[in-house]
């Protein structure tokens, strides 16, 4: 009886120690992990839209877009040339980020698949450049469909091989990304 009551002591200091460490880990890499998070957006607005050199993040509710979480008005030397938007549709894992790039035109400049939880070697590659370039040049009048296989029309991109569902969530986030260049561009 005594080795249990000493073993479960035992045992509990280590719980304790190893969640105050735990807690001082935490502390200790915040402001690096928030930093690293801003870092990665930035890049990411970058490589959606080229030609900005600033980005505005401005206010933004639209019901026709819900899932757009922000918005920034793409500048060049201080004059709008386009907006990025970053949205957060449902894959087949969980939530997947999408940064989009709209120049005033209703262009689709660029895509980046940002946090995910897809499937490694299946859902992952929407990630790759190969699958984020089909948007490029995408008019925002027409909504991006996903087609399984063929030669896609103008306004449908190629689904990644197994991973529809994963395909379809870039579509929809860039679809209501579409929805909220509509109605800051007035169109």
């Amino acid at each position: 009886m005594r080795d249990y009551i000493r073993l479960a002591g035992t045992l509990a200091i280590v719980c304790i120690v190893a969640a105050a460490l735990l807690g001082l880990t935490n502390i200790i890499t915040a402001d690096k992990i928030v930093e690293q998070t801003v870092k990665a957006n930035t890049e990411a607005r970058r490589a959606v839209f080229m030609a900005a050199n600033s980005f505005d993040q401005i206010e933004f509710a639209n019901e026709a877009a819900p899932l757009v979480a922000e918005v920034y008005e793409a500048k060049q030397d201080g004059s709008l040339i386009g907006y990025v938007f970053k949205s957060a549709t449902k894959g087949y894992a969980g939530t997947v980020e999408i940064m989009v790039g709209i120049d005033m035109n209703g262009v689709v400049q660029g895509v980046k698949v940002g946090n995910n939880n897809e499937t490694p070697g299946l859902g992952k590659k929407a990630e790759e450049a190969v699958f984020q370039q089909q948007f490029s040049g995408k008019l925002s009048s027409a909504q991006v469909a996903v087609v399984k296989n063929g030669t896609p029309k103008e306004n449908e991109v190629v689904a990644i091989a197994g991973a529809t569902i994963t395909s379809k969530a870039v579509a929809d986030g860039v679809n209501q990304a579409m929805a909220a260049f509509k109605q800051l561009a007035g169109k």
